[in-house]
């Protein structure tokens, strides 16, 4: 029998050793699994007012912070859990080990239960030390947990801000561009947008004049004698003046606000006739119409299918397109030196020509002159003087000599008077040729 005293009132009550052992163990387990459900809820509550603070941040660096807290939560409730197993595996060795001792010998009871005692208060103290330990590293864990979202927290909200002031500092800057165009562009008329574009290509031909076009001609097209007119002539010479290449421009540009957009193709009919009154080789529209265009923002546009030699471009390809051009025509430079050499060749056989028909027709009419005053004298001279007949048959003479000459001179042919002369032969029968040709 164990006397066992009241906390309480002080009394003491006997009970069997049996029952003793039994109170003994009520009181050991209902202790230890008192804290630790205590200890297990309030990591549990922990956790999840971990999971509840990381689900409001929605972003990955915080869930992933979450599901690492998540596994350390795990970890430390199995490591708990282990502690328990191991602390009732202990319990009940003691409780083995004290009920072997008091059934073996009942003369050393009180000093197994001394024994008993002290290994429970070790016990107890070593599972209070264990569970503070578990404690201390779940709060360890958790100030580290807390310190990081802190972090990432700070570092998103610094992050976001930095983000916004970027974008807000782009959008303003793109606002007030726009602003800016939108001032200018009601400001500005149809006309001014159009010589806006003008003066543009015009400047930025005039900055390599010099030195890439100096004997070239670029000005603006100010005869309007047959009804209209181009914006601007091009024309580049070599240096013995043979003309390389010449280019008819039209400028075109219209307002964002324009109700009625115009087309490209709606100019091309007036630019060819411009071009062909003005005898330029080349028609070139320079355009910022249909500005959505894939065609005619892709670059060079030859529309020679419409009209020959014709060509539409952004003004960033004006200066590139007359390089192009002059370049191109520089290879058949030598062959329009020649042509420009036969042409004037063609023009001094013309000319004599057009001299020799001059002759024969002056000399006809002097011979019809001559030949009627001459019949009058004869008829004079057969009415009053007899005598003067061998003067009349002397005039008859010489009026059969100038019908003789008359006769050789109409008979005069370009192929007589070049018979003996290969070269006029040769240029004449060139001559022929070619207006058969055209």
């Amino acid at each position: 029998m164990r006397d066992i005293i009241c906390p309480n009132c002080g009394k003491a009550f006997q009970v069997d050793e049996t029952g003793y052992a039994d109170i003994l163990k009520q009181v050991r387990d209902e202790e230890f699994d008192k804290q630790l459900h205590e200890r297990l809820e309030l990591a549990e509550r922990e956790a999840l007012a971990r999971v509840e603070k990381a689900e409001l941040a929605k972003e990955l660096s915080i869930k992933q912070s979450l599901d690492e807290a998540e596994r350390s939560r795990d970890r430390a409730i199995q490591d708990l859990e282990a502690l328990r197993r191991e602390s009732a595996a202990a319990l009940e060795l003691a409780q083995s080990e004290a009920q072997k001792a008091l059934e073996s010998a009942a003369s050393a009871r009180d000093l197994q239960i001394q024994d008993l005692r002290a290994k429970l208060e070790a016990s107890a103290t070593a599972r209070q030390l264990a569970v503070r330990e578990a404690v201390g590293e779940v709060e360890k864990q958790r100030d580290e947990l807390a310190g990081k979202l802190e972090r990432s927290v700070l570092e998103k909200e610094l992050a976001e801000k930095a983000l916004k002031d970027k974008y807000e500092t782009q959008i303003k800057d793109r606002d007030d561009a726009i602003e800016r165009l939108k001032e200018m562009r009601a400001r500005l008329s149809t006309k001014m947008l159009g010589e806006t574009l003008e003066q543009h290509c015009e400047t930025a031909f005039n900055q390599i004049r010099a030195t890439a076009f100096p004997r070239a001609y670029f000005e603006k097209d100010n005869d309007a004698r047959s009804g209209s007119k181009g914006d601007f002539i091009f024309r580049d010479r070599s240096e013995d003046g043979v003309e390389i290449v010449s280019i008819m421009f039209e400028m075109k540009n219209e307002a964002d606000t324009t109700a009625t957009k115009k087309r490209n193709e709606d100019f091309f009919k007036e630019l060819d006739k411009d071009r062909n009154e003005k005898d330029c080789e080349y028609a070139v529209l320079v355009s910022l119409l249909e500005s959505d265009s894939e065609l005619y923002n892709s670059g060079i546009v030859d529309v020679s299918h419409r009209y020959p030699k014709m060509y539409v471009i952004r003004p960033q390809f004006f200066i590139p397109m007359i390089t192009l051009l002059r370049n191109a025509a520089l290879g058949a430079l030598a062959y329009k030196s020649e042509l420009a050499l036969v042409k004037a060749q063609n023009i001094d056989i013309t000319t004599f020509e057009s001299d020799l028909d001059a002759f024969k027709t002056a000399f006809a009419k002097n011979y019809d002159l001559a030949s009627r005053r001459f019949q009058t004298a004869i008829d004079e001279i057969d009415k009053s003087i007899d005598h003067l007949q061998k003067t009349k048959d002397a005039l008859l003479g010489a009026d059969r000599n100038l019908r003789l000459a008359n006769d050789k001179a109409q008979d005069v042919t370009i192929k007589k008077l070049t018979r003996k002369n290969p070269t006029m032969a040769e240029k004449f029968r060139q001559l022929a040729d070619d207006d058969e040709t055209k």
